[in-house]
């Protein structure tokens, strides 16, 4: 029997925790060696915005949760955030649900001779490739090429956020 992945155990324990709070994770991530650090990444279901309390909450919950359930062998630090206005497009329903958002993106392998592009989503064709128009045209990502995407807050974004809050 093969062995699940730490992060796989970790989204099946912090997954059914967050959506019973009323939150949807945006990304779960480990990083470090000696000291580890798990960031869980949520936003509310609603679509209002993340407060400060939110964030507490959460760190609260899935404290007790992990504690219980030790998935982690080593030390480790909890960092709860929201995605904030330079969100990262992890999922590819993100790239539709941003349409219009100005946005940069890396890609593992140049595409059109540039791994980076910086525009407009035009969310996804229908063979799934995520379509950004750019100073220099629409260009068509495959998915799977994506190493690293994210929002690039502008004035519409900031007025949007004010009006929010």
């Amino acid at each position: 029997m093969q062995a699940i992945p730490l992060e796989d155990r970790l989204n099946a324990l912090i997954v059914p925790s967050l959506e019973a709070m009323g939150f949807a994770l945006v990304r779960l991530r480990l990083t470090g060696q000696q000291r580890l650090n798990l960031q869980v990444m949520a936003e509310r279901i609603d679509g209002k915005p993340m407060s400060i309390d939110d964030c507490t909450k959460i760190s609260r919950a899935l404290s007790a949760m992990l504690d219980i359930e030790d998935p982690i062998p080593n030390a480790y630090d909890l960092e709860v955030t929201s995605p904030g206005l330079d969100r990262p497009l992890i999922r590819p329903e993100d790239f539709d649900r941003f349409a219009g958002s100005l946005a940069s993106v890396e890609a593992n392998r140049p595409i059109e001779g540039r791994k980076r592009f910086k525009g407009r989503l035009l969310g996804r064709d229908t063979e799934g490739q995520i379509k950004i128009t750019t100073e220099e045209g629409d260009i068509a990502i495959p998915f799977a090429a994506v190493t690293r995407a994210k929002l690039v807050p502008d004035e519409s974004t900031i007025a949007a956020a004010l009006r929010r809050h």
